[in-house]
Parts: structure tokens; C-alpha cells; sequence
């Protein structure tokens, strides 16, 4: 028989609800093998066949990286929509895992850019419902006003980053010794051991997680099938006739992010079910999904731009061994395991004297500008010219605008969201992640080792400009949020 919400919150798990050592375990193994392969994807497209990878130039492979990446966060809008409307978060979760790890399989054992077209796609579908429903059951564990709620999303995060250390670390070790298929594997494997784990555990997720919070009438069930497969059929055909050019997926994942936000948030705004005030923290709402979607665009250049200059101007060797590029990505989630704590304490210590949200996404918007201005000192440098310790450093400034917003972020979406648009607000901050992270591929195209100066300085000071103007509409910002902190 399943634990009750009120059982499951007497058993602590670092202070917070037991049940929470769950989510945070198969969201640790689904970060493994999202990570571990994507530290190898960029490098698997633009290497030569000789190096084991496609041939793929280097604008339209960070073109793939950047669509791909948006389009995770993208799907979290039909996950977080069938949780909804369909099946009740939980189920949803399960089923998004599975998927996540077919779409790995897929990229071990199929050759070419086949197995790179089905297994991103199977990828970003599963990724998008597991991030939307994860979180938002996270959210579920705690009353609108418990103080324990950021410090949770905090240690929830430290769970994704221990997945996000290790999952790049074994896989580029795997591909750097035996091959990108063998690294892909690794990435599969990882995944199978996190639905494993979270089967054990299912059935401490009872009340809300399995409960549809706003039924789909039967009535519309046929209809939403039947334009789902025509959505499927349209892209499929485009793609077929080459209306979906690789070099400019990016841009299209620009467009259809920014088209749906915009719905989205006419939707909810304007449904009868939402109440008023829950519509006036919908509009505090905007502003910080605007600073995110910077936020991101920037930060997610990890993926392009900084794996790019790892690869080409990083001076990796250590004691006369070459690092992995993919080690690199590994540098961040080892500030955020060691920072993700103190965070935590933080505000947990300070509670009701902590820093405002928007105060929070202000400083974090801030902060990662300042991270790419310091990238100037080291522009203009040949190859391996660029220490890894100052890499680190600038790393280490990026994680601190991390924490500074995202979780936080995800904390927001959930004590904003309209009670019929519980798991679907949570997918609204996630477009902001998926707007900014396909925004992060269509700028790295602008990159060019040989003339950072104007690369970094001006994405720098945007986000700098972009944090001050938020800072000077805090104030209102938390009038409208009508007493959410």
C-alpha cells in the first residue's frame, strides 16, 4: 500500500520529505546520460571520419547541438501537458525515462546521422517530460509558505549535478579510449539504472502525483490524437523534402519556442479557471521569464561555444595527458555540488530575510554577464594558449548565476502556477530555458576564435544591462506576486 503525503513528509531525507530522495535519484541518473552524451555529441558531429565522428562542419554541428537542446526544454510542454490533461505527473515520468533511454540505444547501435535523427528526438521527448514532471513533483512535496521549499529544490539540484559530474566524465574517458558508440552505451546504461531505481520507489508518490488535475474530456481525446499525428506527419515531411536544413534548426526552435511561449501564456492568462490573483503573478512572471531566457542563452553556450574553444584553444594536457573535451563539462557540476549546499543553508538560515525571487534572477543575469567578460583576457590567443585553471574560474562565476536562478526558478514556477496549470507553468520556465538554449546555437555560429573580443564583451554587457533593469523593477515585480517571496 502506498505511503500517505503526511508519512512520507515525518521520514526526512536531509531535512526535507523523504520522498524526495526518490525524484532526485532518477532525475541524478537521467542528468548522468543526458550529459554524459551530450559532452560527446559536438565533437561526435564536427570530427572526421578518421577521428571516429560524422564530418559534419562546425556552424551547422552547433546548429544540431543548440535545436537539440532547445527542443528538450521544448517537449516539456507536451509532457507537462499529457500530466495535466492525460495520465497525472507520475506516470508521465515513468513513461518519459523509458523513452529517454531508447533514444540512447539508438545512438550506440545506429550508424550515422540515422541514429543521430531518432536518438536526439526520442532524447529531447523523454528529457522535456521528465524534466517537467520532476519538478513538478518536487513542488508537490511542500505548502505555498514552506520555508524548506528552495533549500529543497537546492539539494534536488545537487542530485541533477552529481549525474552531470560523473555522466561527462566516464563517457568522454569510454570515447576518448574505445569510440563515441561505446560512450553513447555508457549513456544508456545510466539511464536503465535510473528507472531501476525509481521503479523501487514509485509507490511512495500517491495523492497528487497520480492525479490529473485537469482532466481531458473523452470527447476531445480523438481529436488531440489525430492532431497529434498530423503534427508528427507535417515534420516528418518537411524534413523529408528538406524544409528543416540542419544548419538553420536552431533558428526554427527560436521561433516555434517563442511562438508557444507566447500562447502559453495568453492561455493561462486568459483561462476562466485562473483567479485574480493568481493572473497578477502570472504577469510578475514575465519579466523573470525574459531575464531567463538571457540567462540561458548565455549559459548553455557550454555546449557550443565553450566546448568549441575547449577543443581548439584550452590547453588541456596534464602532466603529458591529454583531458577529454568532454571533462570540461564537468568542471561546473563540481561547483555546484560544493556550492549547491551552502546555497541551501543559506537561505534557509536568512528565511524571511532572504533576498527577494526577482532579486535572485536579477543578480543571476548579472552575474553571468560578468562571467563572459571574463573571457577578455584571454582573447586572442593561439591554439592551447587558454589555462584550464582560468577556464575553471570562469566556470566557477557561472555556477553562482546558476544557483542564483534556476533553482530558484523552478521554486517560482511552482508557487506562481494557477492551480489547473500546475505542471504546465513549470513547463513555461522551461521554455524560457529551451528559448535561451536554441538562442545559445544560433550565436555560436557568430564565434570565431579569432575575434572574441566582440563576442564575449557584448553577449557580457547585454547581460548586465538586462540584470540592472530587473533590479530596477523588483519592486513592482513583488507587488504583483501578491505575497509570494
Amino acid at each position: 500500500m502506498g505511503m500517505t503525503v503526511r508519512e512520507a513528509r515525518e521520514r526526512t531525507f536531509f531535512g526535507q520529505p523523504r520522498v524526495l530522495a526518490n525524484l532526485f535519484g532518477v532525475e541524478l541518473w537521467e542528468r548522468f546520460s543526458f550529459y554524459g552524451m551530450q559532452g560527446i555529441l559536438l565533437i561526435y558531429l564536427y570530427y572526421s571520419a578518421a577521428r571516429g565522428g560524422l564530418g559534419v562542419d562546425e556552424t551547422t554541428a552547433t546548429s544540431i547541438v543548440g535545436a537539440y537542446g532547445g527542443a528538450v526544454y521544448l517537449s516539456t510542454i507536451l509532457g507537462a501537458w499529457a500530466a495535466d490533461r492525460l495520465f497525472g505527473p507520475e506516470r508521465v515520468l515513468f513513461a518519459s525515462a523509458a523513452l529517454v533511454m531508447a533514444g540512447h540505444i539508438c545512438l550506440a547501435v545506429l550508424p550515422g546521422l540515422a541514429g543521430v535523427a531518432a536518438g536526439l528526438i526520442l532524447i529531447a521527448v523523454g528529457s522535456g517530460g521528465v524534466k517537467a514532471n520532476a519538478t513538478a513533483l518536487v513542488g508537490g512535496l511542500y505548502s505555498p509558505d514552506d520555508p524548506r521549499r528552495d533549500a529543497g529544490f537546492s539539494l534536488f539540484y545537487l542530485g541533477i549535478n552529481l549525474g552531470a559530474l560523473a555522466g561527462p566524465l566516464l563517457t568522454g574517458l569510454l570515447q576518448q579510449e574505445a569510440g563515441f558508440h561505446y560512450g553513447f552505451a555508457l549513456a544508456a546504461l545510466g539511464m536503465a539504472a535510473g528507472l531501476v531505481q525509481y521503479t523501487f520507489g514509485r509507490r511512495s508518490l500517491v495523492g497528487p502525483a497520480r492525479e490529473v488535475p485537469n482532466p481531458l474530456p473523452p470527447e476531445r481525446r480523438r481529436l488531440v490524437a489525430v492532431a497529434g499525428v498530423a503534427a508528427v506527419a507535417v515534420i516528418a515531411g518537411a524534413a523529408a523534402m528538406g524544409l528543416l536544413p540542419a544548419r538553420h534548426l536552431a533558428t526554427i526552435v527560436v521561433v516555434v519556442s517563442a511562438v508557444a511561449s507566447v500562447a502559453y501564456f495568453g492561455v493561462i492568462l486568459t483561462a476562466r479557471t485562473v483567479t485574480r490573483v493568481e493572473r497578477r503573478r502570472m504577469l510578475a512572471f514575465i519579466p523573470m521569464f525574459l531575464a531567463s531566457v538571457v540567462f540561458w542563452s548565455l549559459y548553455q553556450q557550454q555546449f557550443t561555444v565553450v566546448t568549441v574553444y575547449s577543443d581548439q584553444r584550452l590547453d588541456r594536457s596534464i602532466l603529458g595527458w591529454q583531458m577529454p573535451v568532454s571533462w570540461v563539462q564537468s568542471i561546473n557540476p563540481v561547483f555546484i555540488i560544493v556550492l549547491s549546499g551552502t546555497f541551501a543553508a543559506i537561505w534557509t538560515r536568512l528565511g524571511d530575510r532572504q533576498p527577494s525571487t526577482p532579486a535572485k534572477f536579477a543578480a543571476g543575469t548579472a552575474v553571468m554577464g560578468l562571467g563572459f567578460l571574463l573571457f577578455l583576457p584571454l582573447a586572442g590567443g593561439g591554439p592551447n594558449s587558454a589555462p584550464l585553471l582560468a577556464l575553471a574560474g570562469i566556470l566557477l562565476v557561472f555556477t553562482v548565476a546558476e544557483l542564483l536562478l534556476s533553482p530558484v526558478g523552478l521554486s517560482l514556477a511552482t508557487k506562481v502556477a494557477p492551480a489547473a496549470f500546475r505542471t504546465q507553468t513549470v513547463a513555461l520556465f522551461f521554455l524560457s530555458v529551451a528559448l535561451g538554449t536554441a538562442i545559445s546555437g544560433v550565436l555560436a555560429r557568430y564565434y570565431s576564435a579569432d575575434d572574441e573580443t566582440w563576442y564575449f564583451g557584448i553577449l557580457g554587457i547585454a547581460a548586465l544591462l538586462v540584470g540592472a533593469l530587473l533590479a530596477a523593477l523588483t519592486p513592482l515585480i513583488r507587488r504583483l506576486l501578491s505575497g509570494v517571496q
